[in-house]
């Protein structure tokens, strides 16, 4: 059956009761551990909290800053609009981003576009030479995430965040 034709996910499945002993009030809520949604969220910020320190501390890289490096690495060229909506991070913050990135020579702008207000943006030999060092530490980060899915574990997890990444673009 195709995706479009599946039926809404029971919201029973979400919830627990779950009883206050102190008051000895019941209260349905969300079930953390059943919750995709919710499970999601708490793995992202974790990750992002890790990644983030180890980036800064070994790198003095900011998070969205080893971002963007992928990001570039990925998609040279990229605005700071496209680089935002792919993110998901605001523009002002992908803006400053790039400025410090510039500042420290990893990356450099390309003349204004047509719109007068737009640059690309692409990665330095030193930010290349970055992201190559960058790109072995996420591999192994990468690896040890994963360890225990198989490749088909970890290709339907891609394309159910794809999916999930899908259906929030219309939320």
């Amino acid at each position: 059956m195709p995706d479009t034709e599946m039926p809404d996910l029971p919201d029973d499945m979400f919830l627990i009761e779950v009883r206050d002993e102190e008051t000895g009030s019941s209260l349905t809520t969300l079930s953390v551990s059943q919750t995709p949604t919710m499970l999601l969220s708490y793995a992202a910020n974790r990750f992002d909290d890790v990644a983030s320190n180890y980036f800064k501390k070994r790198y003095s890289l900011g998070g969205v800053d080893w971002r963007m490096i992928f990001m570039l690495a990925g998609q040279p060229g990229s605005t700071a609009a496209y680089a935002s909506s792919t993110i998901g991070i605001d523009k002002g913050a992908i803006s400053r981003c790039l400025q410090r990135l510039e500042e420290n020579g990893l990356t450099f702008a390309g003349p204004l576009h047509a719109n007068g207000r737009s640059r690309s943006w692409h990665l330095t030999e030193k930010g290349r030479a970055l992201h190559a060092e960058l790109l072995q530490v996420a591999l192994d980060r990468q690896r040890r995430l994963l360890k225990g899915f198989a490749p088909a574990e970890a290709q339907a997890f891609c394309n159910m965040l794809e999916r999930f990444l899908d259906n929030l673009s219309r939320v």
